[in-house]
């Protein structure tokens, strides 16, 4: 294979990978919304997307993989296509997270009156475009922005904390709607690890650069200093 082809190739799995990242960002954005309407059509819609999101990755790992058996890629070239395998599991995962919501929906039912609260969306909001910008930074291998990503998780665990103080109060005062509350924290549990892994997308694109595995620990003293 000449320098081009595999330029070509390698290229051509990063255009999926931004694939399989939409069809995550958009079973995220309505298994909350299917949740919030209470439409259950919506959330089994949600649900049967998961299959489609399994057979993208393992069609794109198979076929990095086919790459990394037969040309024996070095250097970038081998970060870059190790990443993929890992970015295309993080979002494998992501998208079971959707599944789950879209299953808590239907657990919890149409007739349900339980409001979902309005944090619990903008966590589904913030956590899709840390994903798309995390996906941007990868393909373009932008470390600078790698860097800022994980900083905006921040407010997403700003916004759990806040649903879950939220939802313990409330069940606290309607016993009868335990079960319900449950299901809501479930939901708001797979918005913040969704945001979890993002970061975890944002320490490949690093790797990819300098060639260093290196955990982004966002410490309070890097996000509150006056820098």
């Amino acid at each position: 294979m000449t320098r081009d082809t595999l330029d070509r190739k390698i290229n051509e799995l990063l255009e999926e990978v931004v694939v399989l990242g939409g069809m995550v960002e958009t079973a995220t954005i309505n298994s909350v919304r299917s949740l919030n309407s209470r439409n259950l059509e919506d959330s089994r819609k949600v649900y049967e997307s998961d299959g489609p999101i399994n057979d993208k990755r393992f069609e794109l790992e198979e076929r990095t993989i086919t790459i990394i058996a037969t040309q024996q890629p070095m250097a970038r070239d081998l970060r870059i296509l190790t990443s993929i395998l890992e970015v295309i599991t993080e979002m494998e995962r992501m998208g079971d997270y959707a599944k789950g919501i879209g299953r808590i929906n239907l657990n919890i039912g149409a007739e349900s009156k339980l409001t979902v609260p309005e944090e619990l969306l903008e966590m589904a909001e913030i956590g899709v475009s840390m994903l798309h910008q995390a996906l941007q930074a990868f393909v373009k291998a932008d470390e600078k922005k790698a860097r800022a990503i994980p900083k905006i998780d921040d407010k997403v665990d700003f916004l759990f904390n806040k649903v879950l103080r939220m939802l313990l109060d409330d069940m606290a005062k309607t016993v009868k709607s335990v079960d319900e509350y449950n299901h809501l924290l479930w939901a708001a549990h797979n918005l913040e690890r969704l945001a979890d892994r993002v970061t975890n997308i944002c320490e490949r694109t690093i790797y990819i650069v300098t060639g260093h595995l290196q955990e982004l620990d966002v410490s309070d003293d890097e996000l509150f200093s006056s820098n």
